[in-house]
Order: C-alpha cells, then structure tokens, then sequence
C-alpha cells in the first residue's frame, strides 16, 4: 500500500502529469466544448490521456475536473451533471494508472482573474459540490489550481478542511509580480494558507518554466512546506490559426532538477505540455534525493527609482510639425531605431533618463510598445508626448489591435495626430490571456493589415467609416516582421500584402544568427521599403534561455546561449552587449536600419550600441532634434 501522499513528498520528488485541454486541443478536440463532459460522452479518450501520463512517468495523476463546477458547466447546459462528470472523472484517472500512482481532484478557481466578479457565497455552493463529489469517489488529494487570489484559495481551502483531512495542493497562477491579485505576498500568503491546513503550496499555468522558477526563488524557504510547480510551455504564439506553445521536452528537463533544488517535490506540466515533457522531467529526476542539489536564492535588481514633479501637458496647436521622418533619414544614413519600456509603474523617472541618455547617444527615435505581451505598463500616448515635449526627440509608437475596437483605434490615431507623434508601429499584439489581466477581453476587430490600411486612409483624410476629416493626417506606418520563421519566402509574401496595405517600413523580431541577417538581404531586396532589423541585447543566461524556449517569434542559437550560460549581473550584460555589437557589424553591412530593444530599461546597453552603429559607419553623431 502507497504512503500518504505527504508523507511521499518527504520522501522523494514526484512528476506530475501535464496539460489536459491543450493537449486534447492538440489531438482536434475544438475550443469552445467542455472536455470535462468528455469524461461522460468519450471516456476512453481522458482514460487514454491518463495512461500516457503515466506511462511518461507521472505518478501523480489530475482529474479531468478542473471547470466540473456548477458555474462553469452551466454555460454548456450541464449544470446538472456536476455529480456524474466528477465522479466520472476520478473513476476514469483510477483505472487509467497502476496502483502507486496518486490520483488528485483538480478543483479550478471560479473568479479566476475577474476579481470580485463571484461572489463568496456562490463559490462556497458551487465549489463545495463539487469537492464533496471528488471526496466521496476517493482521491489521494485535492489541487487547488490556477487561483488567483489569496482570499478565494482560502476560502476553498477552509471548505475542505471542514469535510476532510485529505492532501491540499495550493496553486496560485503568477505573471511574476510577487503577490497575489488581492495583495498578498506570497511568501505571506503561503504561510497563511499553512495555518489553514495546507499540505502543498506553490504555482501553476500563466507562466513558463523561466517565470516559475524566478518566482519560486523569491520564496524557496517561506512557510516550510513543500512546494508544486506545473509550469506552462511557454508563451502561447498562433501558427495557421492555431495555438501553439514554444517550450520544448528538453527545456522541461533542464529545469527539473532547478525547481527541485529550490524545493519543489511535485513537479508537473500545465497548459501546452504533453507526455513527452513529463517524460522528460521524470527521467531527468531519476534518483533525486531532496536536500542534496545547492538552491540558490537570487534577488533581482531593484533600481530606487525617484520620484519626479508632473509636467504640465499642453498640446501643441495647429497639428503636427513639418519635420524629417525616418524614412528620409534612411535614405541618407544608417538609423537607429531604439525601444524602451514605458513603465510598469507609476514612475517615469528612471524611463525619462534612458531617454535622456538614448537621445545623447544619438538614436533617431524612441519606440515605445503598446502592452507588449499583454503586461500593463503606463499609456505610450503619454511617455510619446513626453519623449517629444521634453526631449526634442521623435517617438515612435507601436498600437496593438487587441486593446481598442475600430472606435478606440481611430480616436487614437487621431489624438496622435494631434500632438504631432506621426511614427507607428501597426501590429496585432499578443492575446490578453498570456499577460497580466489574462481575464480581459482581446478585442481584434482588425488585424495588423488591416489597422495599415485605415491608418493610412487617415492620410487620405478619410476617417474608418469612409466620412470626410477635413484635413489630411502625415503618418509614417510601420510594420512588424518575424524573420525567425521556418518557412521565410511565406513571411515575405505577407511583407509584401503590408506592403500593398500602405506598409512604409519595417521592424523585425530579434535576430540572433548572423546568417539569418545575410538570408534576410537576400529575401527581402526587391523590396523597396527600409527594414529595421532587430538586435536584442541579452542580459544573462537565464535571460536567453527564456527567450529561445517561452516566447513565440525568438530563436537563440547554440553558440550564443553557450556563450551566455552561467552568467548573470554585469557580466552577463557585457557579454550579451559583445554579442550584440557583433550582430550590428553584420547588420550594418546589409541594413541602414538598426532597431535595438532596451531589455528591462537597461538603457546603458542599447546607448552603448548606438554609439557604436556611428563609430563602425565612421558618421558623427547625428542631431537628434525633429526639425
């Protein structure tokens, strides 16, 4: 007979099993049904699912349970099915495994990341039934998953130890902020939720491996419980209209053995991960012994950042100055595009001096994005106006799709019309849900094509719906390009479509390869638009392997991430800047656009860089004032 599932987390580092709707996504199961009835009308499939799992080596096993609530199911017509699908769901993870294997009922969070939005009462009733249900058919444990504040896990938490005295997995799903929604720290929350009677504590989904893993070193000893890590594969990307995750099997085993160190003892997958991750992790924590690997505990670089009186902001009348763009500038001489964060914050102190200091270096533009990867950072409206009121600097702003309707997006553009900011970025952006409001609605009521070709029937003098404007706007429209692409004559097919959508330049995702950059030339030479092409300092060698595993649109080559591995602080910068510079001697010889990306406002970087693009083409620095 098998130990208690607590008593085995003293004993040893057990796999958990990985995704189930991704992967039942991946196997043609639609978005939009509810694969907990699966446990009802196609069992033999969730039993199949199971059995891989633990053929791949987990031996802990979820339910297929995690939205088998009354709320949730409600909205396929199933409320009254609660019963039978968790109950199904317990049978169906039991018979599917050997005997050594334990088998948890996973219970999701009803407000998930709409705060307040359910109210206390309900998720008593409705949770409640359904881990009576899970109770009764006779789980190992229960897994409180995907929470995302303190106060609803606790809540939950509190209705279960009422009825049992059963294993508890607490999860909270984290962007990295280090707390909970509601607040809460989470070295705090974790000891609150021990003294409620808590077995297990840790994180799950919304973060990959690289996420975690930081947010786990941030508390790796709080509370004296062991933790649980089900890491997502990655950032979600889109290919051929389908969702697909980055993180590969490898990257999965790599970092096992970092999250047991830390103090992990159940380690598994969550959204896009499959048997072949666990098989991964589970080989590569073959005879770990817990207590025997050095966790190291890193604490992040806090810059103080000083607070600074508010500008008075007075538009400037008459519309915007005549002024050269950076198409005229390219024609001339290199260009140099540099992006720089607008902050996560309240401040803008520490962002106004990399502007400051980009400026003195010589760039000819500051580009700021709009929300990338959907994380909430101050309006680039605002830091666009200010980059240009304070500084004398051109700012070029990117405008997603995902956050404004046809509405929002004309009435944009016609406030940056207003205050002179001609330069765009025109792009589709990242889904809501892989950010930090993964809760909020993404709009896309265009595409980036789109979005190029209203843009410039303002130029026409032609609003959206085709009604006269009675002035002409001057915008100067860019577009995103993905180099990193298996198959690179497709995206230059789409270059062109922008191209005939009124596309005036572009800006590539970061290149890596000083091949790709030769490729590129090759591809892309009849064009005859300017292309920017991407250099993205790295910053250490967690820093790339983030990068090249979790986010969509980056590949990171061996050579480079050996390069980098192992460092970290300043000399992870130097190396990272060497690599860069090495990249811009490449570009530079192929390319008169140069677009650096600040990473993390460490502006001294991409300042560096800059001066050296006006070294290496023996040019003075050029002036950078608008006009």
């Amino acid at each position: 007979m098998k130990p208690d599932l607590r008593e085995a987390l003293k004993e040893r580092v057990l796999t958990g099993d990985g995704a189930m709707g991704t992967y039942l996504y991946e196997q043609g199961f639609p978005v939009g049904i509810s694969y907990e009835e699966l446990n009802l009308t196609r069992p033999e499939v969730i039993r199949d699912v199971h059995r891989s799992y633990y053929e791949a080596g987990a031996r802990v096993i979820e339910t297929n349970t995690f939205s088998a609530n009354r709320e949730k199911l409600s909205k396929f017509g199933l409320e009254q099915e609660v019963e039978a699908i968790n109950r199904a769901g317990v049978e169906l993870a039991r018979s599917s495994v050997g005997a050594d294997a334990y088998v948890v009922g996973a219970v999701g969070s009803l407000r998930t990341a709409r705060r307040r939005m359910i109210p206390a009462e309900q998720i008593k009733q409705d949770l409640s039934q359904q881990i009576v249900v899970l109770l009764q058919a006779g789980v190992d444990g229960i897994l409180l998953e995907t929470f995302y504040e303190w106060e609803e896990m606790n809540l939950v938490l509190g209705l279960i130890r009422k009825l049992s005295t059963v294993p508890v997995i607490c999860q909270f799903a984290t962007d990295g902020s280090g707390s909970t929604q509601d607040g809460i720290s989470y070295p705090e929350a974790f000891q609150r939720l021990k003294d409620e009677g808590a077995d297990v504590v840790g994180f799950n989904c919304h973060s990959g491996p690289n996420g975690i893993l930081r947010a786990l070193e941030k508390v790796s000893g709080a509370s004296g419980l062991p933790f649980s890590v089900f890491p997502n594969a990655g950032l979600p990307g889109l290919v051929d209209g389908r969702l697909t995750f980055r993180a590969t099997p490898e990257y999965f085993g790599d970092t096992a053995r970092r999250f047991a160190d830390l103090g992990a003892r159940l380690i598994g997958g969550c959204c896009g991960t499959n048997p072949e991750h666990v098989a991964a992790m589970a080989k590569a924590l073959e005879g770990y012994v817990p207590g025997s690997g050095a966790a190291r505990q890193e604490q992040a670089e806090r810059p103080v950042e000083l607070r600074t009186e508010p500008a008075s902001v007075v538009a400037s009348a008459g519309g915007p100055a005549e002024e050269p763009t950076v198409l005229d500038l390219v024609k001339e001489r290199h260009t140099v595009i540099v992006e720089l964060d607008s902050p996560r914050g309240l401040s803008i102190e520490k962002f106004m001096k990399g502007a400051a200091a980009l400026k003195e270096a010589g760039a000819d533009a500051i580009t700021m994005a709009d929300n990338s990867l959907a994380q909430t950072r101050m309006s680039n409206l605002s830091m666009g106006y200010l980059v240009k009121d304070r500084l004398g600097m051109r700012p070029l702003l990117h405008i997603a799709c995902r956050d404004r309707n046809l509405i929002g997006t004309q009435s944009h553009l016609m406030g940056l019309h207003a205050l002179g900011i001609n330069h765009v970025l025109a792009i589709t952006g990242d889904p809501a849900r892989v950010g930090d409001l993964p809760a909020a609605s993404s709009v896309y009521d265009m595409n980036s094509i789109d979005l190029i070709r209203m843009t410039k029937q303002l130029n026409d003098g032609h609003a959206f719906s085709g009604k006269p404007l009675k002035e002409k706007a001057r915008f100067i429209v860019g577009a995103a390009f993905d180099p990193n692409v298996k198959y690179l004559e497709k995206a230059v097919q789409r270059m062109e479509k922008k191209i005939e959508a009124g596309a005036d330049f572009f800006m590539t995702q970061p290149v890596y390869e000083h091949e790709k950059i030769e490729m590129l030339y090759e591809a892309t030479k009849h064009l005859q638009v300017p292309i920017f092409i991407g250099i993205m300092p790295l910053i250490s060698g967690r820093n790339a392997e983030f990068l090249h595993n979790e986010v969509p649109g980056i590949r990171i080559p061996d050579g480079i991430r050996k390069r980098m591995a192992g460092l970290e602080g300043e000399e992870g910068r130097r190396v990272g800047t060497e690599i860069a510079r090495e990249l811009t001697d490449t570009a530079i010889r192929y390319f008169k656009g140069i677009y650096y990306m600040t990473p993390i406002l460490f502006y001294e970087m991409t300042a560096e860089l800059t001066r050296h693009v006006w070294k290496k083409t023996n040019a003075l620095v050029p002036g950078n004032k608008m006009n």
